[in-house]
Formats: C-alpha cells, sequence, structure tokens
C-alpha cells in the first residue's frame, strides 16, 4: 500500500468517525451473500439498501402490504439479520408507508456514505 492510499484511508475513517460512522459500518452498504438476497413476492430480487431503497419507491401497494403489516416488516428483519444494521432495522419497524421506509433508508445512506 503506497503512503497515498494509507493517507487517503486515514483521512476517511477519520472523517467517518467524526461524523459518527465506524468504518466498519460502512460495510452496511455493500451487497448482501448471494444466499441472503431479499425476495419480493413479485420475484425482485435485492441484494442492499440502495436496491431496497429504489424498490420501495416504485413498488405497487400488494407488493409493499404482503412485506409490511400489522404481523410483520420483512424489510426491518432483512435489514437487521442480514444487513446488520440494527439502528435503521429498529426504525423501520414503526415505519408503515412505502414513502416513509423509503425516506429513512435514504437518510440512513446519506449518513453511512
Amino acid at each position: 500500500m503506497t503512503l497515498d492510499s494509507q493517507l487517503s484511508e486515514y483521512f476517511h475513517e477519520t472523517d467517518a468517525i467524526r461524523r459518527g460512522v465506524k468504518p466498519e459500518v460502512k460495510s452496511f452498504l455493500d451487497d448482501c451473500p448471494a444466499d441472503k438476497v431479499f425476495w419480493l413476492v413479485n420475484g425482485t430480487q435485492l441484494k442492499n439498501l440502495q436496491e431496497l431503497h429504489n424498490a420501495l419507491r416504485e413498488m405497487e401497494d400488494p407488493v409493499f402490504i404482503h412485506h409490511a403489516n400489522k404481523a410483520k416488516n420483512d424489510f426491518s428483519d432483512w435489514i437487521r439479520d442480514v444487513i446488520g444494521d440494527i439502528r435503521l432495522a429498529k426504525d423501520l419497524k414503526r415505519v408503515r408507508t412505502k414513502k416513509g421506509m423509503a425516506d429513512r433508508i435514504a437518510k440512513r445512506i446519506k449518513e453511512l456514505r
């Protein structure tokens, strides 16, 4: 690793820490393993938070209701169990609309970048 790349990594991590984001949580933005992808009831496959955010913005109501209703919240469970972002998962557990979920995910993605 060159000195330039070491310095770049150091300053990137320092900036993340200053903003309250630990470097290891950056992995929350990564693709999940192929065997852990989220399958929507309509057959759409999601492998990261950005794809979930995009899907929520375009998702039809019956698909959303299948995955998030009074009995369950598959999105929150997947984020907790697969992505590993406990904070976002807890936040989404209380959200009941597509727009609300998409907005909170967008905010979290921005925090993590």
